[in-house]
């Protein structure tokens, strides 16, 4: 080897010495470093702008404004241009569905059922007008295993005139009702103690249960827009049967009304004439007379600040007695509120409110067609209703209404059935043990109601509401022939643009009666629980075109055969088919 090939090696031996001393230290721990990561470049193109700069100029000429004349030389031109007009864009509109003034319906069902209506309404000139409206129901019966006929008619005819001015309007109404019911409710065991089977036949036979009503009246009502006098209304009203009864009522309402303040002050005014006869009593002993007049003004105060709203008033009324010279007088708390708690959403609201009743014999036989003409009437003193309720909406399209209230009657009227007995005198067709009386006494109801109605859409509405109710009696045993629960739900809903369609449910709770027979060999008197029922109607209806409807409707679908009142059962399953038609003359 020679020198100069060693002494290359040894400088190369040098040079890596020295690298490893300096690429170590003290402490052989290697440390953290930061090592920045740079992403590759990526070229863009930046928005564009005009650069603000005047260039100079330096040519001074260029600078100098030169003046420069006009002239206008006018002369007229002949234009042949016409300018179109203009006209709005039309916009597309659904088909709106032509409104008819005037219908006719006819239906005809199982049980012999006939149902028509006829409405018709004119208009004589821009201010006046006139209608009418003619309504029949009937049925020729046919309950399964009853002892008497069941048939009924109901037929009513109501017209009307009314005159619009600028001030004030005005109407005048007159009516006719004529209705036949039968005292169908003896129960199958009626007569059974007789021996000889032809006597309770021949018994049955002898009954006539046929019952006839008819009622004629006559009314009207005047209202102001720019008056202390705000409107009033009077009716006169004859009732009558087929066993001589007769009554007579006559009612005028005014009202009126101003503002102080920004706040309103109402009264209302009430006349209210009752009288009427009997020929005789249940046992056919006496004839019974009745009559009352009330006279009562219930003035109120409107109070208002932000969302509460509060009415108070109270009622004045003074009664008189017209056959006993008992004459009373009577104050009732009117009072209520009002708090919107979230706008339309949710308001509360309270009350305490009472008034004197005005009872009829009209108005029994219209809630039960079977009482006997030999009742005892007299008006019902309705102390005080307490209640307090929230009602609003869940959402847009789905309300609510839930209620408690405390309610205070005296002489609240309640139905009870007749009794039998062989040695009763009166043989008329009601004192079998198939009508029922009315009986007063003083009744405290706790009562709670609660409601939704929701529109799902334009083509589908369901509602819903039920109340409880809980009675507490003076002197009778039991709250007669009132239910303590009663629920009721529909839903509609359209299927097409020519098909619709419904149904409507309703339940109601146990209610209890009795049973009283008195004769030689038989005794009984019990008190009956009847059941609580179900009833579920439905119908279906197919619009034809804008003129003709075809509809089918079934009642009590469920097929029970539920009593209304005590032994007096409802028709089974009822189908109705008929069509409505709607025009203009």
């Amino acid at each position: 080897m020679t020198h100069k090939t060693q002494y290359k090696i040894a400088l190369l031996f040098l040079f890596a010495g020295l690298q490893g001393v300096f690429a170590q230290k003290k402490d052989e721990n290697i440390g953290t470093e930061v090592v920045n990561v740079v992403k590759p470049y990526t070229p863009t193109i930046s928005d564009a702008f005009k650069v603000k700069e005047t260039p100079p100029l330096e040519d001074e000429d260029n600078t100098k404004k030169e003046e420069i004349k006009y002239n206008i030389f006018s002369f007229p031109v002949a234009s042949t241009f016409t300018p179109a007009k203009g006209r709005a864009a039309s916009v597309d509109k659904a088909k709106q569905e032509k409104l008819y003034k005037n219908y006719a319906t006819l239906g005809v069902g199982n049980y012999g059922t006939l149902n028509a209506e006829l409405f018709v309404t004119e208009n004589l000139n821009r201010n006046e007008y006139v209608g009418g409206m003619l309504r029949h129901l009937s049925s020729q019966g046919g309950i399964d295993d009853l002892l008497l006929d069941d048939k009924f008619y109901n037929t009513s005819l109501d017209l009307t005139y009314g005159n619009q001015q600028k001030d004030f309007s005005w109407n005048v109404d007159a009516g006719y009702q004529h209705q036949v019911y039968n005292w169908y409710g003896l129960r199958n065991d009626f007569a059974n103690d007789l021996a000889d089977p032809q006597d309770r036949q021949d018994l049955i036979n002898s009954i006539d249960p046929q019952q006839t009503y008819q009622n004629i009246y006559l009314g009207g009502r005047i209202s102001a827009k720019e008056s202390i006098f705000k409107e009033a209304s009077l009716k006169f009203n004859h009732f009558s049967d087929a066993f001589g009864s007769s009554e007579n009522r006559f009612y005028v309402k005014p009202t009126v009304g101003f503002e102080i303040s920004g706040n309103k002050i109402n009264a209302n005014f009430i006349v209210d004439y009752l009288g009427g006869s009997f020929e005789k009593d249940y046992f056919g002993t006496t004839a019974i007379n009745y009559g009352f007049t009330n006279i009562g003004i219930q003035p109120s105060f409107v109070y208002q600040q932000d969302d509460l709203t509060v009415n108070l008033g109270a009622g004045l009324f003074y009664s008189m007695d017209n056959e006993n010279s008992d004459n009373k007088f009577f104050v009732y708390p009117q009072i209520t509120a009002t708090y919107r708690i979230v706008g339309d959403v949710m308001i509360a609201y309270a009350g305490a409110e009472g008034s004197l009743k005005q009872n009829s014999y009209r108005d029994f036989t219209q809630e039960n067609f079977f009482v006997s003409p030999t009742l005892s009437i007299a008006p019902t003193d309705q102390k005080y209703d307490i209640y307090v309720g929230l009602k609003g909406k869940i959402a847009n399209n789905v309300s609510f209404n839930i209620r408690g209230s405390y309610k205070n009657e005296d002489g609240k009227a309640v139905f009870l059935s007749n009794p039998y007995n062989n040695e009763n005198p009166n043989q008329e067709g009601y004192a079998f043990g198939n009508s029922f009386s009315v009986l007063y006494d003083n009744v405290k109801t706790m009562s709670f109601f609660g409601e939704l109605k929701a529109d799902f859409s334009k083509n589908v509405s369901f509602g819903i509401n039920g109340t409880f109710n809980s009675y507490k009696t003076d002197e009778l045993a039991e709250a007669w022939n009132l239910p303590e629960l009663q629920v009721a739900a529909n839903l509609d809903f359209n299927i097409t643009e020519k098909w619709y369609a419904g149904a409507s449910v309703f339940f109601v709770g146990e209610r209890k009666d009795v049973f009283s027979y008195t004769s030689l060999l038989r005794n009984e008197l019990e008190t009956v629980t009847l059941d609580s029922y179900f009833d579920l109607n439905m119908h279906v209806g197919y619009k034809y075109n804008d003129r003709l409807t075809a509809f089918l409707k079934g009642n009590n679908l469920t097929s029970q055969d539920y009593q209304k009142w005590l032994n007096y059962p409802v028709q089974g399953i009822q189908v109705l088919l008929g069509a409505s038609y709607k025009f203009d003359f």
